[in-house]
């Protein structure tokens, strides 16, 4: 559910009074694309050699991972799964798919099923009004919302499969897909010793420990203020970049699951959270709720920060332990 980034990666920022190392581990980039999107690695490593080593096992999982999770490719796992589940019946899944859902289902019931994977029918039926410039017809609406629900879905770990309760059942991965795909990936240049990294995941941003010389990266937010983070995540969401009108309304393409519709006028939020699968999630969720309970949420889980900017602005949390306003700590912009 999360558009491309709305705030924009941009330099690395130096710490002040730190001297530039000349020597030490170097900077490299890649990029490769993915679940539709381009993702980005940006990794300090001894030598290119382990660099390419790191990114390209990195590289590999996503596209594992957007094979397994898109369900705008017909051969995806997710699609296959939406066409062969029958109504009680158990189908083995990857060990994947079985973890992402483990998450899932987690913020489902923290969110009180406005996060929910199970919003497919829905999401498929918006996309095909979105595309004509319509909204969908009230009974497809209603038939689309009877095949929704979180507790209709069972995930039975020690049979390895996945069941849906429900006739028509299937998932719709795209808020938290990319975030799950953006921690592995920094796990894995961990594994290969690369410590100093960024994953960006098509704005889902995930950063390991600073550059060299420097207490964080550098993130520009919506609005144009800044963060430096390290060990933390970074999401921004909201309809700038996806969206469609009709009758002089203005709809996202991200599905309230309560009215089975994109939300109207939906808000930017961005999510600073220890990990980029809270922060997709979270900020995908956040533009459904109304600011109390969107900040009611944001309290409740303790370790992230929120700013809502819309028709009523909010922010809301504590930033993690390893974010900071760079305004608040004098850093320079470089």
């Amino acid at each position: 559910m999360l558009l491309g980034i709305l705030g924009t990666l941009l330099f690395i920022g130096s710490a002040p009074g730190l001297a530039q190392e000349s020597s030490g581990p170097e900077r490299y980039s890649f990029e490769s694309v993915h679940m539709g999107t381009t993702f980005r690695i940006v990794a300090y490593a001894d030598g290119k050699r382990r660099a390419d080593e790191a990114t390209d096992e990195a590289f590999a999982y996503a596209a594992r991972l957007d094979s397994l999770f898109s369900d705008y490719r017909p051969d995806s796992e997710v699609a296959l799964l939406a066409r062969q589940a029958e109504a009680g019946g158990c189908v083995t899944v990857s060990g994947e798919l079985r973890a992402l859902l483990h998450e899932a289902q987690r913020w489902s019931e923290r969110t009180g099923g406005l996060f929910d994977v199970t919003v497919g029918p829905l999401s498929r039926l918006w996309r095909w009004s979105a595309r004509r410039g319509a909204l969908p017809a009230p009974e497809r609406v209603h038939a689309a919302r009877a095949a929704v629900g979180f507790r209709e879905l069972t995930v039975d770990e020690a049979e390895r499969c996945l069941t849906f309760e429900r006739p028509g059942m299937s998932l719709d991965l795209g808020g938290i897909a990319k975030g799950f795909a953006a921690d592995a990936m920094l796990g894995i240049l961990n594994r290969h010793g690369i410590e100093a990294a960024l994953v960006d995941a098509g704005g889902d941003i995930v950063v390991g420990a600073p550059p060299p010389s420097s207490e964080g990266w550098r993130v520009v937010l919506p609005g144009g203020d800044s963060l430096r983070i390290a060990d933390a995540a970074v999401a921004t969401s909201g309809d700038a970049e996806r969206h469609v009108v009709v009758d002089g309304i203005r709809y996202a393409h991200i599905v309230d699951p309560r009215t089975g519709f994109g939300v109207i006028d939906a808000p930017t939020v961005t999510v600073v959270a220890p990990d980029a699968t809270s922060a997709d999630v979270l900020a995908s969720v956040l533009i459904i709720m109304n600011p109390a309970d969107g900040q009611g949420l944001v309290r409740r889980v303790g370790t992230v920060w929120a700013r809502s900017r819309g028709d009523t602005d909010w922010t809301a949390g504590p930033l993690p332990m390893h974010a900071w306003h760079e305004r608040q700590m004098s850093l320079p912009h470089r």
